[in-house]
């Protein structure tokens, strides 16, 4: 009997301890939705502009809901004086690092210096859009022709990470969505819905408001080393981002995730069914882009302390005319 007591004490302790972490009680997830078919997709992009919302010459987009009432309110939120870096190491390749080692006896002087290399769009860094990196129908943001605003030899002329360069600083939502189902990652492929969102807003009691960055873990890096493909966001839960006018989206995948939108066989097209997630929020809506963030830690802290929102920040280089910057985002509990 004693023995019986003994095991059946060291499974509860088990069970409340996983209970705690966060995985027992799963969520279903919300039903498959279709992928979207392009003539809704281009309504949408109409639908959730904010072209021209802060004057025809705006280049700062939603980076303008970040009010100095907003980051006050950020900067009450660090109240343990915990801080985490949300970035991931650089992967190889494309990164490269040559080193310059410079001897002792060398005149005029001994150094230890490097030289790096990186093309850091896509998803080996962990980088901030800027707001003319995606085009559309051959504009960016707020209007912007391409060919008059972006060439080879003079970057992006408008719309450029240079409108960034004082930084951001804002109240970050985490949304642990693998947490939410009661799974360690979400499989390639899951596409994160409005409702999800919702129902992660009620479990972790926050809501989601003006100027907010919302910053989803999928579970990339808890995923098995290699594994290819990633999860993202859902087109049709997009409209609730203008509608909470929220600044900043990030995510620990680049954001896209497949058959979010109608395959077309018109080569004319296919170019426009690309990223198409970027295109909503960083060509329409003008939000402010992280991808390849690393949120497990944040996601261990957040749960520790049971609060979801913190202190973000997130500098990034002074790139004149550039297209983003890699960064190292820090969030402050």
């Amino acid at each position: 009997m004693c023995r019986g007591r003994i095991r059946i004490s060291t499974i509860a302790v088990l069970v409340s301890a996983a209970s705690a972490i966060g995985y027992t009680q799963q969520s279903a997830p919300s039903a498959p939705q279709p992928p979207m078919p392009r003539a809704q997709y281009d309504q949408m992009m109409k639908e959730l502009s904010n072209w021209g919302r802060w004057g025809k010459d705006d280049q700062r987009g939603a980076l303008n809901l970040i009010t100095p009432a907003k980051r006050q309110q950020a900067l009450a939120l660090a109240k343990s004086g915990a801080h985490i870096s949300l970035g991931h190491d650089a992967l190889t390749p494309p990164f490269q690092l040559k080193m310059i080692i410079v001897p002792d006896n060398s005149v005029p002087m001994p150094r230890v210096s490097d030289r790096v290399e990186m093309d850091f769009h896509g998803g080996a860094y962990t980088h901030l859009d800027a707001l003319c990196h995606i085009p559309y129908d051959s504009h960016t943001f707020n209007g912007y022709v391409l060919k008059d605003t972006v060439t080879t030899t003079g970057g992006c002329t408008k719309n450029s990470v240079m409108n960034m360069k004082d930084g951001i600083v804002t109240r970050a939502i985490l949304l642990d969505i693998p947490r939410l189902r009661g799974v360690r990652y979400l499989e390639p492929g899951t596409r994160v819905t409005r409702a999800d969102i919702e129902a992660w807003e009620k479990q972790a009691k926050v809501r989601i408001g003006s100027g907010d960055a919302v910053l989803l873990r999928t579970g990339k890096w808890a995923r098995p080393a290699g594994a290819p493909g990633g999860a993202g966001w859902d087109l049709r839960a997009l409209p609730l981002f203008k509608e909470r006018d929220i600044a900043v989206v990030g995510s620990d995948y680049a954001q896209e995730v497949v058959n979010n939108i109608e395959p077309t066989t018109v080569a004319s097209e296919q170019r426009l069914n690309l990223a198409p997630v970027h295109k909503i929020l960083g060509n329409a809506m003008g939000l402010a882009l992280v991808d390849n963030l690393d949120l497990e830690e944040a996601a261990e802290t957040a749960a520790r302390l049971n609060r979801w929102e913190f202190m973000l920040v997130v500098a990034p280089l002074r790139v004149p005319n550039g297209t983003g910057s890699p960064v190292n985002p820090i969030g402050f509990f």
